[in-house]
């Protein structure tokens, strides 16, 4: 992957480019504005035939000067294109407004980032979430997750699943191979995985390692599809080293997970899987990593949720490269038997046996 080995922009085209940045909060909330405020979506009904500021303010019950500063926004945004004083969507607009991908990432800015964002020079100072203090004294967001507001966690968790959720189903038959009669699913979140392992197979058992809010959550997903007699639920804080790991499964779930922690922290929490692994049990880690990205878009949209971990998720986790990865993955005793890449959105999937039969601790 070549996509940041260069810099190919003209001095014309940099100077635009600096400037989007110096704009990028304006030009944030002006798309959203437009869109919430029912303007796009009243052109896309016109289907091509456009409309005037007049009509828009009409149909949209604003004012003219609101709908002419938040069109002609529309125009150097590019969301929107004029032909005889009509305003007309463009493909962008079409993406911004239906596109799943962008939906989530729009949502999960604004709700989740977009206020705790303005904090970011001092978590990188201190090595801490500063902007969490936008929503309460917790050390992590995930300790705090489920007593988030609402909105905050509604576009949390559609963030969080859109990107995961999707490379679920792709997985199970790549976990079943080796046959498991016991999964381990940890920081199995809100039971999605777990409970379509037990959908999957009538005979597999699941146990759950999580936090006590995120757990609470699960065991109503998973009472909701009358599935809770074949799952357990174990309350842990992986950040404690002090808490080991269940042993006696034959498969062990990370999905999404590792990119919760620090370099550091993720051998940790990898030594402790190799510790409660018997000499079949595979690991299974699931994760987006940017360098094996088919598109640049994506690439990007993983780079910049690096910054969320900063400021708001934990102070010092990120969206890994698979080198380092491989590298933490080495460290902790484990070796990779099997990568297999553009797993849903672009995750890569991972299956990992011990090392030697040992922790290298």
């Amino acid at each position: 992957m070549d996509y940041y080995n260069n810099d190919s922009l003209k001095a014309i085209e940099a100077v635009r480019q600096a400037n989007w940045i110096a704009f990028a909060p304006v030009i944030f909330q002006a798309s959203r504005a437009l869109k919430n405020l029912g303007i796009l979506d009243l052109i896309e009904k016109e289907k091509g035939k456009g409309l005037s500021l007049s009509d828009i303010a009409t149909g949209t019950q604003l004012s003219e000067y609101g709908v002419r500063v938040l069109c002609e926004a529309g125009l150097a945004i590019g969301l929107l294109y004029r032909d005889d004083e009509k305003f007309f969507l463009t493909k962008t607009a079409y993406f911004f407004m239906h596109n799943d991908f962008t939906v989530a990432n729009t949502d999960f800015v604004n709700d989740v980032c977009y206020n705790g964002m303005f904090r970011l020079e001092e978590s990188v100072r201190t090595g801490k979430p500063e902007g969490l203090k936008t929503f309460g004294e917790w050390n992590t967001v995930y300790e705090g997750l489920s007593q988030l507001p609402e909105n905050v966690r509604t576009s949390w968790f559609a963030f969080d699943h859109y990107y995961s959720d999707v490379a679920f189903d792709q997985c199970l038959k790549h976990v079943f191979e080796i046959q498991p009669k016991k999964i381990l699913d940890i920081g199995g979140n809100t039971g999605k995985f777990a409970c379509k392992c037990l959908q999957h197979n009538q005979e597999v058992h699941v146990a759950i390692a999580d936090l006590p809010g995120q757990l609470e959550m699960a065991k109503q997903n998973a009472a909701e599809k009358n599935l809770l007699q074949r799952i357990t639920f174990v309350e842990t804080n992986l950040l404690d080293e002090r808490n080991s790991l269940p042993k006696g499964y034959d498969a062990i779930w990370l999905s999404q997970f590792l990119d919760c922690f620090s370099e550091n922290e993720i051998v940790s929490i990898l030594n402790r899987c190799v510790k409660a692994m018997n000499e079949d049990t595979s690991v299974f880690i699931l994760e987006p990593f940017w360098d094996r990205q088919r598109f640049e878009t994506s690439a990007f949209c993983l780079i910049m949720t690096s910054l969320y971990f900063t400021a708001i998720a934990n102070g010092n986790s990120r969206m890994y490269t698979s080198d380092v990865f491989y590298e933490l993955i080495d460290k902790a005793g484990l070796s990779v038997e099997k990568s297999i890449d553009d797993t849903g959105v672009g995750h890569t999937l991972l299956q990992c046996r011990k090392k030697n039969g040992e922790c290298i601790c």
